[in-house]
């Protein structure tokens, strides 16, 4: 269950900065209404309460790993909502991260 429960943290942590980084870059980047920012900053608040929820008690190993579902996230974000096109080797690197997160994560420990 604490394998799940991770996932599910590590899903929503990354729907919350990725979407929160969007919103902002939004509001600053495409001019959009400033309140947009707003709900960015809110969404990226929320992230760091989302993280600080992982089962594993050790910051350096939960944000290192969070870095390769960020990572996919981005690209899977960019497809979804943007239109973006990734590109096989964008496929490949993103594959190579979450594999990564998986040893960070969930391989055996000492």
């Amino acid at each position: 269950m604490s394998t799940v429960r991770s996932i599910t943290l590590f899903a929503l942590a990354a729907l919350l900065e990725i979407g929160g980084c969007w919103l902002v870059w939004q509001s600053v980047r495409e001019s959009r209404p400033w309140w947009l920012a707003g709900l960015g900053v809110l969404a990226l608040g929320l992230y760091g309460f989302t993280a600080a929820r992982q089962p594993d008690a050790d910051f350096g190993r939960v944000l290192a790993a969070y870095g390769g579902v960020f990572v996919a996230g981005s690209l899977l974000w960019g497809v979804v909502v943007d239109g973006f096109r990734p590109t096989r080797w964008d496929v490949l690197g993103a594959l190579i991260c979450l594999a990564g997160v998986g040893v960070i994560m969930y391989g055996p420990r000492r």
